[in-house]
Protein backbone atom coordinates (compact mmCIF):
# COMPACT_ATOMS: atom_id res chain seq x y z
CA UNK A 1 0.00 0.00 0.00
CA UNK A 2 1.24 3.35 -0.54
CA UNK A 3 2.39 5.54 2.32
CA UNK A 4 0.56 8.62 3.50
CA UNK A 5 -2.42 8.06 0.84
CA UNK A 6 -5.44 7.53 3.90
CA UNK A 7 -6.68 10.47 5.79
CA UNK A 8 -6.52 10.50 9.84
CA UNK A 9 -9.36 9.34 11.34
CA UNK A 10 -9.89 10.77 14.79
CA UNK A 11 -11.80 10.08 17.84
CA UNK A 12 -14.82 11.99 17.93
CA UNK A 13 -18.19 12.57 19.88
CA UNK A 14 -21.36 13.52 17.59
CA UNK A 15 -23.80 15.19 19.86
CA UNK A 16 -28.00 15.88 18.96
CA UNK A 17 -28.22 19.11 19.89
CA UNK A 18 -31.99 18.59 20.62
CA UNK A 19 -32.31 15.10 22.90
CA UNK A 20 -28.58 15.67 24.05
CA UNK A 21 -27.68 12.02 22.83
CA UNK A 22 -24.19 10.64 22.45
CA UNK A 23 -22.67 8.84 20.13
CA UNK A 24 -18.89 8.02 20.13
CA UNK A 25 -16.98 6.98 16.80
CA UNK A 26 -14.49 7.76 14.47
CA UNK A 27 -14.14 10.28 11.60
CA UNK A 28 -11.60 12.27 9.86
CA UNK A 29 -13.89 15.51 10.91
CA UNK A 30 -12.34 17.62 13.60
CA UNK A 31 -13.72 20.50 15.97
CA UNK A 32 -12.35 23.35 17.95
CA UNK A 33 -14.37 21.94 20.63
CA UNK A 34 -12.78 18.55 22.40
CA UNK A 35 -13.38 16.51 25.32
CA UNK A 36 -11.34 14.18 27.49
CA UNK A 37 -13.27 10.76 28.03
CA UNK A 38 -11.31 7.92 30.31
CA UNK A 39 -8.20 9.74 29.05
CA UNK A 40 -9.08 9.92 25.33
CA UNK A 41 -9.13 13.79 24.03
CA UNK A 42 -12.28 13.64 21.81
CA UNK A 43 -13.26 16.21 18.97
CA UNK A 44 -16.89 16.96 19.50
CA UNK A 45 -19.05 17.17 16.79
CA UNK A 46 -22.66 18.69 17.01
CA UNK A 47 -25.53 17.20 14.74
CA UNK A 48 -28.62 18.92 14.15
CA UNK A 49 -30.74 15.67 13.60
CA UNK A 50 -29.93 11.59 14.46
CA UNK A 51 -31.87 8.49 15.20
CA UNK A 52 -32.67 10.00 18.47
CA UNK A 53 -34.16 12.85 16.88
CA UNK A 54 -35.27 12.28 13.72
CA UNK A 55 -39.23 11.22 13.53
CA UNK A 56 -38.63 8.22 11.32
CA UNK A 57 -36.66 6.29 14.30
CA UNK A 58 -38.55 7.74 17.05
CA UNK A 59 -41.76 6.60 15.44
CA UNK A 60 -43.77 10.11 15.84
CA UNK A 61 -43.29 10.52 11.77
CA UNK A 62 -46.57 11.61 10.56
CA UNK A 63 -48.28 9.19 8.39
CA UNK A 64 -50.43 10.98 5.13
CA UNK A 65 -53.90 9.47 4.53
CA UNK A 66 -53.32 7.18 1.15
CA UNK A 67 -56.89 7.07 0.73
CA UNK A 68 -57.81 11.08 0.60
CA UNK A 69 -54.73 11.51 -2.06
CA UNK A 70 -56.62 8.62 -4.00
CA UNK A 71 -59.76 10.27 -3.76
CA UNK A 72 -58.27 13.70 -4.43
CA UNK A 73 -56.87 12.47 -7.61
CA UNK A 74 -59.39 10.36 -8.91
CA UNK A 75 -61.63 13.58 -8.59
CA UNK A 76 -59.05 16.01 -10.32
CA UNK A 77 -58.66 13.84 -12.98
CA UNK A 78 -62.74 12.08 -13.14
CA UNK A 79 -61.69 8.67 -13.38
CA UNK A 80 -64.72 6.47 -12.50
CA UNK A 81 -65.14 5.32 -8.74
CA UNK A 82 -64.63 1.91 -8.05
Amino acid sequence: MKADIHPVLNNVIFTDGSTGAEYRSRSTMKSRNTRVVDGVEYYLIPLDVSSSSHPFYTGKQRTNQLAGRVDKFNKKYGLAQS
